[in-house]
This record gives C-alpha cells, sequence and structure tokens, in this order.
C-alpha cells in the first residue's frame, strides 16, 4: 500500500470518529436546549450532564484531524484553507463561544439556560458548515484564478440544491445518532420517562436519514459526475450500510425481557456501524481526489520523512490516549454513581 494511501485511510479514520463523536455531541446540545424545560422529564439534565466531560474529548479528535491534515497533506490544507476561510471561520467562533459558555455554566448555575441556549444552536450551525466542505471538496464551487489562488464560489454554493442536500443529511444524522446514543444513555441511568423520548425522537429521524442519504446523491452537480460514477462502482458497500440500518432500525421495536420497547444498545451499535459501511464506500468513491479536479491524494501528500515521523508519533500518541479514553468512558459512561446522580 502506498504511504499516500495509508495517509489518507488514517485521516478518514480519524474524520469518521470525530463525525460520530460530534453529531452526538452537538446533537445532544440540541436535545438538551428542546427537553431542558421539560415538565415531568429529566431528558434535558440528563443530556447536559453527558456533555459536561465529553465536550472537551470531541474537541480532541477535532484537533487530531487538523493536524494529521495539515502534517501528511500540506498542500491540500492550503488550498481548502484559503478557499474555506469563511466556514472555518464561522466554526472556530462558534466552538469559542461553545466553549467558553460551557466552563462558565458548569461553573456557576445562573448560566445554565443561557448554555442550553448556546449549545443547543451551535450544535446545529457547526455541523451544517463542517458538512459544507463536501460538496465544496465535489467539484463545481471552486476555480483557480490568474495568480494561482483558490477561489470559492460562496453565492453559487448557498444556491445548489446539493448544500442543501447535504445539510439535511447531516442535521438529521446529527440529531438521529445523539437520540440513539442518548435513548442508550437514559437507558443505562435507569431513566425510563427520557429513554422513552429519546426513542420515540429516533424513531422519527431514522427515515429522514435515510431519505436524505438516497436523495443527496441525486442533487449532484453536473461536474461531480465522477463520484456518482465511484459510487455505482463501490455500491456493495452502501447495500451493507442500508442492511446494518434495517437491523440498526428494528432493534428500536424489539422489547426487552421486562416488556420495555426497544434495545438501545443493539440499535446505536448497529448504526454506527451502518455510518461505517456507507464511509468505506464514499471514501472508496472519493479516491483519488481530495478537491476534484485540482487536487489528489497524491499530489497533496507530504515528504516520506515527514510521513514516517508523524505516523510514529500518531501510534504513540494513540497507545497513551487509548487507556485514558477508556477510563473515560468507565467513569462518566458507566459509572452508575455518575449516570444516576440528581
Amino acid at each position: 500500500m502506498a504511504e499516500s494511501t495509508i495517509a489518507i485511510l488514517l485521516v478518514w479514520v480519524i474524520v469518521f470518529v470525530y463525525s460520530i463523536l460530534g453529531s452526538v455531541d452537538f446533537g445532544a446540545g440540541f436535545w438538551g436546549m428542546l427537553f431542558g424545560n421539560r415538565e415531568g422529564s429529566n431528558a434535558g439534565a440528563l443530556a447536559n450532564r453527558f456533555l459536561s466531560p465529553t465536550w472537551e474529548v470531541t474537541n480532541t479528535f477535532l484537533v487530531m484531524v487538523v493536524i494529521a491534515l495539515v502534517g501528511f497533506f500540506p498542500t491540500a490544507i492550503a488550498m481548502l484553507g484559503t478557499a474555506l476561510l469563511v466556514p472555518v471561520s464561522l466554526v472556530l467562533l462558534l466552538l469559542l463561544i461553545r466553549s467558553t459558555f460551557m466552563v462558565y455554566a458548569y461553573s456557576s448555575r445562573k448560566y445554565g439556560k443561557e448554555l442550553n441556549i448556546v449549545s443547543g444552536v451551535t450544535g446545529l450551525l457547526i455541523p451544517g458548515l463542517l458538512l459544507s466542505i463536501l460538496p465544496i471538496s465535489l467539484g463545481g464551487f471552486i476555480d483557480i484564478n490568474p495568480e494561482g489562488v483558490p477561489e470559492l464560489h460562496f453565492g453559487r454554493l448557498l444556491g445548489s440544491v446539493t448544500l442543501w442536500a447535504h445539510l439535511g443529511f447531516g442535521l438529521t444524522t446529527e440529531l438521529f445518532l445523539a437520540s440513539l446514543f442518548l435513548s442508550d444513555y437514559s437507558s443505562e441511568s435507569g431513566d425510563r420517562s427520557a429513554y422513552l423520548l429519546y426513542r420515540k425522537a429516533a424513531l422519527w429521524l431514522g427515515p429522514f436519514t435515510l431519505f436524505f442519504a438516497v436523495i443527496t446523491t441525486f442533487t449532484f452537480v453536473p461536474e461531480a459526475q465522477w463520484i456518482r460514477d465511484g459510487i455505482e462502482e463501490n455500491f456493495l458497500w452502501f447495500i451493507f450500510s442500508v442492511l446494518a440500518f434495517i437491523f440498526g432500525y428494528s432493534a428500536l421495536l424489539w422489547r426487552q425481557g421486562d416488556g420495555t420497547p426497544g434495545v438501545p444498545r443493539v440499535a446505536f451499535t448497529a448504526i454506527i456501524i451502518q455510518y461505517a459501511f456507507a464511509s468505506i464506500g464514499y471514501g472508496l468513491s472519493h479516491m483519488p481526489f481530495i478537491i476534484q479536479p485540482y487536487l489528489t491524494v497524491e499530489e497533496g501528500f507530504t515528504d516520506p520523512a515527514t510521513f514516517r515521523a508523524l505516523l510514529i508519533a500518531y501510534i504513540v500518541g494513540l497507545l497513551i490516549l487509548g487507556p485514558a479514553f477508556y477510563l473515560f468512558w468507565k467513569l462518566f459512561l458507566k459509572d452508575k454513581r455518575y449516570l444516576r446522580q440528581e
């Protein structure tokens, strides 16, 4: 396997992990805002209890994505950074605002209401801005001017149906994954009312997520015909993805031994597998381009010495972080004393 292929595979894995964690994190912020003042339910407080320790972990993976891209594909970052200056700057600003409120809200209870609003609004805006990178990378929205500087046609992008289809897919995915996770989190904490509420949300959102996933492929601009051809060549991965979705969604309808509807742990796991299959298929279809037609994986790749040094650094870093993440999971996502606190 070529070194550039190993590098893009590593980047894609980190992006996938961040997309799952980010979806749950930002989606939980929205659900915390929506259910924060709901009487007779602890669903909003439970979502915020999950957010309290996990938002910093999610940001860690975002940093890993940026470092991997800068280190392994510096040319791609130079092009993307120039073309995506506006959306990326807005993402950083919103992350700064969100993180600030996260810190102060848990230092003083009087900021709790503001936290719910800021966390919920940014939880919808940030994924949308990040997801705009996907249609941009497919071609038709970036041109190179006579000075050799990439220019993003922002007006053309905003008027494109494919952007809004991508946003619909991203937002439904975010809320679907978050509701699935929070249903399992609620079940683990023994909060039946919150569990049933999040399960109901997942049942509603599942079909919309699948709908947007399918419809997005029919909204590609003419310049993106190459990715449509790639999807057809790798169609088997998407078949696996749909089958995993059907299995995971059906798990929400099963009955547990005590008669409780749904098996959230099975449903969430199966849906993660579904997105993994779809991610593999999409990644293979996207090769060899990073930004079509101006930059391929091989053209944007760093020199071999830098690649090997970064690869060793990432391996060592993951060996250190792996046990830390496991301990974090045991403390905040499995410990009954934390899950069932008032």
